[in-house]
């Protein structure tokens, strides 16, 4: 037990205790770790530390080759791979001067919308059972491994997909690929509409999410928050729009927007963006089928890549926001140095702020609307 005897407005000057949550409790997701002087059940102070998963990734990078490095971008969001591939790629590809085929870009996009999907389902369905609902868990589960299943026919691989190539993407869509997004389409809709009858408007959500640390749009700018975390805020930005790769410029989709800032508007935020990412999937399908099957899926790119001397940055709008990659090149096989923009890291830095004066369950519900990934915060 803490003794302040420093008046904190609200608090008194009572005996403070101090908490540990996690990094073992399961709320925590993995390697995370608050330490909370708490008030009761009322939190003053919430001080998270990062966690135990340093592999040093960025510094790995310097030692392998361009290609080599592809494997390791899949653990970042290991909930959703598909995007921290193609960022790295388009970075690269960036460097180098490539334009990537089209028929390549649009399976990039197909792949990349399906991960936000898979992603989005297992945040929503975590949330719920951090708040006691465990039953949207597995509406939503089943449907994230109905993916899965689809990137594992398409490339072999379940979780760390190792997605494309640099230039472009190394297979072509499946003969059969039409029937089984068909199939899995109304079945990941079905899931998603049993999901909000269970949630939306059920009085004990609502009372756990609705006004549970919202965040301003000037903090959550000033914080640089991106994606979900951000378009709850109530600003409506988004790289696929505003600053479109991969012929986003092409589709027709809307981007939601919350109005508090909250744990509910960071939820509902995510389920829109699951249907806006079928509707981009549909599009970018009938695009690709209008293609001639020989289309190349590949730019004209040496088997030993070495960029010219220089330095870029390229960015994506991944499930949880802008993930950028700056790669520096001294004109040798391997990269001088890469570093990572992964948008976890920016939003989880606003945590103490974001669960000040809540309650500790609060905290839990606040951890989870924001999809921390563990594997995002590494250095």
């Amino acid at each position: 037990m803490n003794q302040n005897p420093t008046p904190q407005t609200g608090h008194g000057t009572g005996d403070y205790v101090t908490v540990n949550i996690g990094p073992s409790h399961p709320a925590m997701h993995g390697t995370l770790r608050v330490i909370a002087l708490t008030d009761g059940e009322s939190l003053i102070k919430a001080e998270p530390e990062i966690g135990y998963l340093h592999r040093g990734v960025e510094k790995l990078g310097e030692s392998l080759s361009y290609h080599q490095f592809i494997p390791i971008t899949d653990r970042l969001n290991y909930c959703s791979a598909i995007p921290n591939n193609v960022s790295y790629e388009m970075a690269v590809e960036k460097l180098m001067g490539l334009e990537v085929p089209e028929k390549a870009q649009l399976i990039r996009v197909i792949m990349m919308e399906l991960a936000r999907i898979a992603d989005h389902q297992v945040c929503v369905g975590i949330l719920g059972v951090d708040l006691g609902a465990f039953t949207p868990f597995f509406y939503l589960i089943i449907q994230r491994e109905e993916i899965y299943e689809i990137f594992e026919w398409f490339n072999g691989a379940r979780l760390t997909n190792t997605f494309g190539r640099i230039g472009g993407v190394d297979a072509d869509l499946p003969d059969d690929f039409e029937d089984r997004w068909n199939e899995l389409k109304p079945n990941v809709r079905k899931a998603n509409e049993e999901t909000e009858k269970l949630l939306t408007h059920n009085r004990i959500w609502m009372d756990r999410t609705i006004g549970v640390s919202a965040f301003s749009a000037e903090d959550a700018l000033n914080w640089g928050f991106t994606g979900p975390c951000l378009r709850a805020c109530g600003v409506k930005r988004d790289l696929r729009k505003d600053e479109p790769y991969c012929m986003y410029d092409k589709f027709d989709f809307e981007v939601p927007v919350g109005k508090n800032g909250d744990v509910f508007d960071r939820y509902i935020v995510r389920m829109i963006e699951m249907e806006q990412s079928i509707k981009i999937i549909d599009q970018a399908y009938k695009l690709y089928k209008e293609m001639p099957a020989d289309a190349p899926l590949m730019a004209r790119v040496p088997k030993v890549i070495k960029p010219p001397a220089g330095e870029v940055y390229s960015a994506l709008e991944s499930p949880n926001g802008e993930l950028g990659f700056f790669v520096k090149s001294d004109g040798s096989a391997n990269p001088y140095r890469i570093r990572i923009r992964p948008p976890c890291y920016m939003i989880y830095q606003a945590f103490p702020e974001l669960v000040k004066g809540e309650l500790i369950a609060d905290l839990v519900a606040c951890l989870s609307s924001l999809n921390v990934i563990a594997g995002e915060l590494d250095r």
